[in-house]
């Protein structure tokens, strides 16, 4: 069966902020399951990944409300990730399994807790950039910046944000598990928020790191390293588009890696958004990859068969 690494975008987890519940996170995740059930019913084994950012900023605030209010222990940002991976998977657990039984398909679900290797001396430990946790007046992040050594920046004159770095990722870890398990008829949830950022000491411990790990790079990562037949970012809109947004938009159907290098050099795509999307289905298909899609879960199906989302080819 052909091999699929799907990586499942931040709206289909918390849409809004007036959605951000775990009830409301399960009600998100049985309408992207769906269509990723659709894939499976058509002969594709499936390894979904996922992002944690808002999950990883609650976990957060409510460590630094009890560690001011109630003396309890601060919770590190690597334990973060193993908490978000784990509660994440089991809400894809759930779902995807009363959904193979709903369609009466004999399959099972299963989630890894995946750690990726970063390089200590990778230059984002320098300089960090990746924004986590609840917004700060002056004074906390002050404060947090004499007292934790936290790096702070003013963002967009909505409050002060701690920011961590964002690694390059180097290595899967569980990389081998996840391959076993995908091929061996388990759909695979794994590489959740990026993976837990570790790295190796001088004396050969592997240890945790202060760090975030881009989704869609280290899901790239994965996709090239197993050897997945697609790669399929799922996102909110149906196409990557050129001039989005403005009256001139116009949607992409089908470009090679050359074309996406094109447009990316042209700034068509933004930072925040599609760009770090389109750069992780490059490196895939540069690194042996046969295709990428990137697309709206709704429309999985129907770009599997070439009638919806952007394919990109070598």
């Amino acid at each position: 069966m052909p091999l699929a690494v799907v990586a499942v975008g931040g709206n289909s987890l918390v849409k809004d902020k007036d959605h951000q519940s775990i009830p409301d996170q399960y009600d998100a995740v049985v309408e992207t399951v769906k269509h990723i059930t659709g894939m499976i019913e058509k002969g594709w084994d499936v390894i979904i990944t996922h992002g944690n950012g808002p999950q990883v900023g609650f976990i957060l605030r409510r460590s630094e409300l009890g560690e001011e209010h109630e003396n309890i222990h601060r919770v590190p940002l690597d334990s973060c990730g193993a908490d978000t991976q784990g509660a994440i998977g089991y809400i894809f657990q759930q779902v995807l399994k009363n959904e193979f039984n709903r369609r009466n398909i004999n399959r099972e679900a299963a989630t890894i807790v995946t750690r990726v290797l970063v390089d200590k001396s990778d230059d984002a430990f320098k300089n960090p950039s990746k924004p986590i946790g609840s917004f700060m007046d002056k004074d906390e992040a002050d404060r947090r910046k004499s007292e934790d050594g936290w790096d702070v920046v003013e963002d967009a004159g909505r409050g002060y944000r701690r920011v961590v770095p964002s690694p390059i990722p180097k290595k899967i870890i569980e990389e081998g598990a996840i391959e076993l398990l995908a091929k061996n008829g388990y759909t695979v949830i794994a590489v959740g928020g990026g993976g837990i950022p570790v790295y190796k000491r001088e004396d050969g411990i592997i240890a945790g790191i202060e760090a975030v790990i881009d989704k869609d790079a280290a899901s790239s990562l994965l996709a090239t390293t197993i050897k997945a037949d697609l790669f399929l970012v799922s996102t909110a809109v149906d196409k990557v588009c050129l001039n989005f947004g403005k009256p001139q938009q116009e949607d992409l159907d089908s470009i090679d890696v050359a074309t996406a290098k094109k447009y990316i050099k042209e700034g068509h795509f933004a930072p925040g958004s599609m760009l770090p999307k389109m750069k992780s289905a490059i490196r895939y298909l540069e690194n042996g990859g046969k295709k990428a899609i990137i697309t709206s879960p709704e429309a999985i199906t129907d770009s599997l068969e070439g009638k919806n989302g952007t394919i990109i080819t070598p």
